[in-house]
């Protein structure tokens, strides 16, 4: 949207938008330099920084982009035996599978995707370990795989939960607004020496996204955001679906249609600034087991940069002369 609506170009910012196949791609092609920011999960910049799972990289945020956004989808196989939600799962999973794991989709290993997934299911039960096994599946890839049988369900962004439901292919028991309210989600990424060379580019587009950002949470935003994200070069998928989660109502599947508060937030309830609670909700959530508690608060003051944030919110409503990316 801030390219769309010449938010970047009245800073002087000449912005090329790429799309990439899935979020491992995106990781590294920031990290060998190919991006010199991307929209990103709010656990990346520190898995980068990290190396996990990649060569070590300091990278860093400086605006949050979105809180919530997420849902979990079943496939209609699993209706058809009767479950309707976590418990019901839990049963059929003790009665029915003989000790074949659930096969469940998720984005990323490290995302607010399997942790949405680990919370819904612990909390009826089902031992993860024994009833359940995670496959990463770039999301766009959810709905194909959900109707070939390879999944039994999976956890992911809108429009791919509305993508299988308009199919007949699965149904939505919860979305993540409803089980997490207002858990971190997506961030702008750059690598730490983005950040300290071009340190002008880097906070006018910070600037440009957070006025982007308040567009999209207005009536009038969300429908432009609707017909431009519907576009072949950005999502590609239908308007009505995209609509389902951004205006609503949405729709879980078999007849249920509802207002869903929050299903996104882009701006309000402060969710653009990158604080010490979001980031350590991401360290402790979507991290377990890879970073001690007593390295939160170095590594959240290191990578969740609220300072950068500050400086560019003064900046949104004074556009430089000039500047260039």
């Amino acid at each position: 949207m801030a390219k769309e609506l010449g938010l970047f170009a009245r800073r002087g910012l000449k912005i090329e938008l790429i799309r990439e196949v899935g979020w491992a791609t995106v990781r590294d092609r920031l990290i060998h330099g190919d991006l010199d920011a991307s929209h990103a999960l709010a656990p990346m910049p520190f898995a980068a920084t990290l190396g996990i799972g990649c060569v070590p990289t300091p990278c860093l945020t400086a605006v949050v982009l979105s809180l919530n956004g997420n849902a979990i989808t079943l496939s209609k196989s699993l209706w058809k035996a009767g479950v309707r939600d976590a418990s019901t799962l839990a049963e059929f999973a003790a009665k029915e599978r003989k000790g074949e794991p659930l096969t469940f989709g998720i984005v990323s290993p490290f995302s607010s995707h399997r942790h949405i997934l680990e919370t819904w299911l612990r909390r009826a039960g089902i031992d993860q370990e024994k009833d359940v096994r995670f496959v990463v599946v770039p999301p766009p890839q959810m709905p194909a795989n959900l109707q070939a049988g390879h999944l039994d369900g999976f956890c992911s962004g809108e429009p791919w939960n509305s993508v299988a439901i308009r199919a007949g292919d699965g149904w939505c028991p919860v979305t993540s607004s409803q089980l997490l309210p207002d858990h971190p989600e997506k961030v702008l990424m750059v690598r730490r020496r983005f950040a300290d060379e071009q340190s002008e580019e880097h906070l006018g587009i910070i600037a440009a996204l957070i006025e982007a950002c308040a567009l999209c949470d207005t009536a009038e935003g969300r429908a432009s955001a609707i017909e431009i994200l519907a576009r072949p070069a950005y999502v590609n998928a239908p308007a009505a679906l995209i609509r389902r989660s951004f205006a609503g109502p949405f729709d879980f599947g078999n007849g249920r249609e509802e207002s869903v508060e929050g299903f996104f937030r882009f701006q309000n309830g402060g969710s653009n600034e990158p604080d010490a609670e979001k980031g350590t909700w991401t360290l402790r959530h979507c991290l377990a087991g890879r970073v001690s508690a007593s390295h939160y608060t170095s590594l959240v003051q290191q990578v969740f940069r609220r300072d950068l944030y500050l400086q560019a919110n003064h900046l949104k409503n004074h556009a430089p002369e000039h500047a260039s990316s």
